[in-house]
């Protein structure tokens, strides 16, 4: 994307007196010239986003779509922190240049059924600084991980965060440990948490002040601690007044007078599939066989807002957080688990209140008819993901209790089992459907953990393997996301909160697909549904194109927008209502009240629209809307970060790890690649190497390296490394806690 050119953001070289400190940063501009540039077009608001490998630089998106907006150094920055929302002062178009150039974007989209992902983002933009001149918005939490230096002849300690993209902090004397400046190497490796107090125009350091000593660096709980209170989770306990906004007594039954306004389904064979260790169940099915040769399908969701009343403490408990986090070892949940895990989810052999859309559907998927509405239901059965895939791999097989761990439940096994084969014959169907009208799904891989018990250390790691139980379950809460946009959105034109994914930029695509005739690679990029074909067909089927594909759906990844929560009566253009990756017109989230917010508020206009009584207007919907959008990316990153740390774990206690691994992007001295057994992405570099060239034709770039003999008569070997070069790697752990290096292990050569 293309960036502009904005004013100079050099420091202030000038001392406004003798003895005064020389200005680090350009004092902010007041809210007045600020509210006058926007509208004169001379500045630009938007989030700020600073790459995490360099810290020196910054973007913000801007309005005109293909194009980013570049901000070069600290000092251009003014102070901002990342995911601050920020204000830009630009120069007049017609001195704006571009020069390309690769970022690594922290935003991912995550896959909620809403097909593609976002990772790194290339990026073509200017080299000269635009500065930041107003922040809109503090989003950044201010809370940082991270160690404390001593200075004998200073009054304050150095803190340095572990992030880099976080400037380096004084800290009083008097916040730290008691005998930190007479033993301060005791304290080398020990993690604590510092909030930024201030940071003024004359230091390059901000102020702040300790709040806490999580532990030592490199164990899980200090560093899960960390990773949460950075990213601005509320992981305390839910206050006295939220938990008197729980049901009364207990244990709670349903009201009679509340089973007489919903419909009952709890003779129905009614059934959740899930992960195994899923504690909190927000959706179950049902299938029955019509007659006729049709089937009733139902998706039965939790009725969380029965539960969440509006203007509650818990309400805004809820709302506050937006949506649970998970971490490797833990969740943190929206809501108190009282909900969570018993009175809203559905656990099998419990009635439990629902909100349900059953359809008439032919065994090819077509809809013959709709029905929304509050139901009560009663599952049958808890499925795992695994039990659900038996099921589906034998189909004549008899299967015992014991072997989905079932315990007498109220409907036979069989039945269960051909509901099962019904449900996955009618979603392949639909899947069809879905793909002939040009769907994309960019899946990301995701690592699975093995944890110890008792230890809670990492044993082993694989890729999580997606089969079609999982597949399954998917096709039917996008059936149920998309009926429930289309029925909010006709009720409530002006108030529907939906979710949009916007088309990928522009200049973007065309760089990919350079990038790719240059590799070699034909590749559709014309429509969502050309896109996913091309990769479906590019990756072979040797052992390595499970590897090809991912490089690829990295690739195409770059160029890919977030998926976003958005008010319907906010954004005028319904051409930007759009799902790009689903490729529908009207999509929204109703299948996951347990975990995420904005599912509530779903269900609440699901509800207004039997009843016609309403509460929010556009303006409160918009503004949940981007807080859930927020706290959405923040629980993405948490989970990254999860599973980063417990990789490294396992490196630490398990390596070195050896591995195969696919080359995704070559640079000028260094190469990422995927490492293939474990499904992580890391950087090579070729600093340990006695030579190496790089060269780049066009987009495509190549390092050859050059390779000395293992005996002095034998001559020295070149290595080339190009994307999708497979090579061996051997992940080892660093000095320092968690950290880990991949090291290129020697090729082998003819007559090695």
């Amino acid at each position: 994307m293309s960036g502009y050119w904005g004013r100079s953001a050099d420091k202030c070289k000038s001392k406004r007196g003798r003895g005064l400190k020389k200005q680090v940063f350009e004092p902010y501009m007041t809210v007045e010239d600020v509210s006058h540039g926007l509208k004169r077009g001379e500045l630009i608001q938007g989030q700020l986003r600073i790459n995490p490998k360099k810290y020196h630089e910054a973007f913000i998106p801007s309005p005109y779509d293909k194009w980013d907006i570049f901000l070069e150094g600290v000092e251009a920055r003014n102070r901002a922190l990342n995911g601050d929302i920020v204000v830009v002062e630009l120069l007049p178009q017609e001195q704006w240049k571009v020069i390309t150039y690769d970022h690594l974007s922290q935003n991912s989209k995550n896959a909620d059924c809403d097909g593609a992902s976002e990772s790194e983002t290339s990026v073509e933009t200017t080299r000269n600084k635009t500065r930041v001149v107003y922040i809109v918005e503090k989003k950044h939490s201010r809370a940082v991980t991270g160690s404390l230096k001593f200075f004998p002849d200073k009054p304050f300690a150095l803190f340095s965060p572990v992030d880099h993209r976080v400037p380096r902090i004084n800290v009083p004397l008097s916040d730290c440990p008691e005998d930190f400046n007479i033993r301060p190497e005791v304290y080398a490796n020990t993690l604590f948490i510092c909030r930024i107090t201030d940071w003024t125009a004359d230091n390059a350091f901000a102020q702040g002040r300790l709040a806490k000593t999580l532990g030592q660096a490199g164990e899980i709980e200090p560093e899960t601690e960390g990773i949460l209170t950075e990213h601005s989770v509320d992981f305390s306990d839910f206050t006295p007044e939220v938990l008197e906004c729980l049901p009364q007594p207990r244990p709670w039954c349903i009201p009679p007078e509340e089973l007489e306004k919903r419909k009952d389904l709890r003779r129905d064979c009614i059934f959740t599939i899930d992960p195994a260790t899923a504690r909190d169940l927000d959706d179950a099915l049902s299938c029955k066989l019509l007659p006729d040769g049709n089937f009733e399908v139902g998706v039965h969701i939790a009725d969380v807002s029965y539960f969440v009343k509006e203007n509650t403490a818990l309400d805004e408990a809820a709302s506050q957080r937006a949506t649970s986090v998970y971490l490797v070892q833990q969740v943190v949940p929206m809501l108190p688990r009282l909900l969570c895990e018993e009175l809203c989810s559905l656990n099998p052999d419990f009635d439990r209140l629902t909100f349900s859309v059953i359809w008439k559907l032919t065994p090819e998927g077509k809809i013959l008819s709709e029905w929304f509405g509050r139901s009560v239901i009663r599952s049958c059965a808890k499925l795992s993901y695994d039990h659900a895939q038996s099921m589906i791999e034998a189909p004549e097989k008899l299967f015992s209790p014991n072997e989905l761990q079932l315990d007498n439940p109220e409907h036979p096994i069989d039945e269960i089992h051909e509901a099962v084969l019904r449900l996955h014959s009618i979603a392949q169907n639909l899947r069809r459907q879905r793909i002939s009208t040009g769907t994309l799904k960019l899946d990301q891989v995701k690592l699975s953990f093995n944890i110890n018990k008792e230890s809670m250390m990492p044993n082993s790691c694989s890729v999580y393997e997606y089969k079609d139980s999982n597949r399954l379950v998917e096709e039917f809460m996008l059936l149920a996301n998309i009926a429930t946009a289309h029925h909010i959105h006709r009720k409530f034109p002006d108030l529907a909160l939906l979710r949009r994914h916007p088309p990928p930029k522009t200049k973007m695509m065309e760089e990919l697909k350079e990038m790719c005739s240059q590799l070699g690679i034909d590749i559709d990029l014309s429509s969502p549904g050309a896109l996913q074909e091309s990769l479906n067909n590019l990756t072979g089927k040797d052992e390595y194109s499970a590897a090809r594909k991912a490089v690829l759906t990295h690739l195409c990844s770059r160029p890919m927008q977030m998926a976003l929560y958005f008010c319907s009566g906010v954004l005028k253009n319904e051409q930007l209502f759009k799902h790009y990756a689903l490729n529908i017109p009207l999509y929204t989230h109703f299948t996951s009240p347990i975990r995420r917010y904005a599912d509530i508020i779903v269900h609440r206009l699901l509800a207004s629209s039997l009843s016609m009584c309403l509460k929010n207007g556009p303006k409160e919907v918009e503004k949940q809307a981007l807080h859930c959008n927020n706290k959405k990316m923040l629980a993405k990153r948490v989970w990254e970060l999860s599973s980063e740390l417990f990789f490294g774990l396992l490196v630490r206690e398990s390596g070195p790890l050896d591995s195969a691994a696919m080359v995704m992007r070559v640079l000028d001295q260094s190469f990422d690649v995927l490492v293939i057994k474990y499904g992580v992405q890391k950087r090579v570099y070729c600093k340990s190497l006695q030579s190496f060239r790089y060269h780049q034709v066009g987009k495509k770039s190549e390092l050859t390296l050059v390779w000395l003999p293992e005996n002095q008569d034998g001559p020295p070997f070149e290595q080339v490394i190009s994307i999708f070069s497979l090579v061996e790697v051997q992940l080892t752990s660093e000095g320092s806690p968690l950290k880990y290096t991949a090291l290129l292990k020697r090729p082998q050569t003819n007559g090695a």
